[in-house]
């Protein structure tokens, strides 16, 4: 009897335990990812600040799976899928050594997400973005590029907009971008420049909600807004961005008002897009896509018509079973959750047993503010301050894949915590090789 063949896409929180649960089953599976490495997500936004190196937050696929027999990792992009033929078509590899499709018994698709500029993607060539390992070490050469221009120029006019940071989007990553530049700002690079004080930089955080963290209830939204302002945030609430160029923002009040802030430099965090891929699933299956382009899957997480395929994580909205849609956060913990259960699922249905349809434990929500401040609602339990943040530290360090990058983590963090510094590594402008 022929092995099952499984193939996943992704090398994300879901994509991972899918693997993982599987690489003693009596099953072939082959993950797919155009990365060699798993990327820890929730703190690329330190590797972005300088607060972490970018090897800080990834893991090598096949060291994590390396000693698995059952396993194989293959750096390659999917293009399309052939859900009758049961087959996965790769992107044209040059080299030719790469084979153009893979064929499945069983599929579980979780291509993650990007970032939705809402309609004008032009302006994702001006603001930057953390959603990626290369997108966050951009980022961070621009933040610390902007000082060092700030420091050159002899324009009061053009210091002022290379000192003005815009984070775009009040959620846990908008808020924790936003308090992580203030820390830079008012401690790590105290004392580096002689003409410019970093600690006089303005930054902007805009939300077109009139809360931030609005997945939290509205107390600690509100103790997380003024322990911004602590940091020198500024909230901009209630105002939604309408033009982004590289010269600035344009931002645009409730009451019809317009506002222009002179910028350099601009972070986008705000709304996403579901991979591409959901989009070619739902094509081929007739499964309805949502507004954010996430393919409607069942209860059991799997395709109408196609009990064998299945979509997770990011880039799927999961059927509630009674005619509407779980409200699922957007969070590693989803995925984390659905990538276990989609493993089960595939063992249980070649051993002819039944599974209850998806059910999410809502383990709470976190977020970090900077050193010593956080939120945390986990149940009836709602904190705030040095002790949400021990928590959320905690939590992180118990997701990082690998016990070196949680070591490191570790010291680099206490370090960070006892000397408002940063690792001096994490502090490189990388970029394009500068011209004689």
């Amino acid at each position: 009897m022929a092995v099952h063949r499984v193939v996943v896409i992704g090398g994300g929180f879901g994509g991972l335990q899918v693997v993982k649960h599987l690489r003693h089953a009596p099953v072939e599976v082959t993950l797919v990812d155009r990365r060699n490495f798993h990327l820890f997500q929730p703190l690329t936004y330190q590797v972005a600040t300088g607060a972490l190196s970018p090897s800080d937050v990834t893991y090598p696929l096949r060291a994590i799976f390396g000693s698995a027999g059952n396993v194989r990792v293959l750096l390659a992009g999917v293009r399309d899928f052939d859900l009758e033929q049961r087959r996965v078509w790769l992107e044209p590899d040059p080299s030719h050594q790469m084979p153009d499709r893979l064929d499945y018994d069983s599929l579980v698709v979780a291509a993650g997400s990007s970032y939705s500029y809402f309609g004008h993607d032009e302006w994702r060539e001006v603001a930057g973005e953390v959603k990626t390992l290369e997108s966050a070490v951009a980022v961070r050469s621009r933040i610390l590029t902007a000082f060092e221009r700030a420091e050159m120029t002899a324009s009061e006019q053009e210091r002022r907009a290379e000192l003005t940071f815009i984070v775009v989007g009040g959620g846990p990553t908008g808020v924790e971008l936003a308090g992580q530049i203030g820390e830079l700002t008012r401690g790590t690079l105290e004392h580096s420049f002689r003409t410019i004080e970093p600690e006089s930089a303005r930054i902007m955080l805009v939300e077109t909600a009139d809360r931030l963290l609005g997945a939290f209830r509205e107390s600690l939204s509100a103790r997380a807004l003024r322990s911004l302002q602590k940091l020198g945030v500024e909230p901009a609430l209630g105002k939604t961005v309408v033009g982004i160029d590289a010269d600035g923002v344009s931002l645009a009040a409730g009451d019809g008002s317009t506002e222009r802030v002179p910028a350099r430099t601009v972070i986008w965090a705000a709304g996403v897009m579901a991979s591409d891929l959901a989009g070619k699933l739902g094509r081929q299956s007739g499964a309805e896509i949502d507004r954010a382009g996430r393919v409607t899957v069942a209860s059991d997480l799997t395709l109408p018509g196609h009990p064998e395929v299945m979509a997770i994580g990011d880039m799927a909205s999961v059927s509630d079973g009674a005619g509407g849609n779980m409200r699922l956060p957007g969070l590693a913990p989803v995925a984390i959750q659905q990538g276990a259960y989609a493993a089960r699922a595939i063992e249980r249905r070649l051993e002819g047993r039944p599974l209850k349809p998806f059910r999410y434990r809502d383990k709470g929500n976190l977020a970090t503010i900077g050193r010593g401040r956080a939120v945390a609602e986990i149940g009836p339990l709602h904190l705030s301050g040095l002790p949400a943040w021990i928590i959320w530290l905690g939590v992180h360090i118990w997701y990082l894949i690998g016990f070196q990058n949680r070591l490191v983590v570790i010291v680099r963090w206490a370090i960070s915590f006892l000397s408002r510094g940063r690792v001096q590594g994490s502090r490189i402008i990388a970029g394009p090789e500068p011209g004689p």
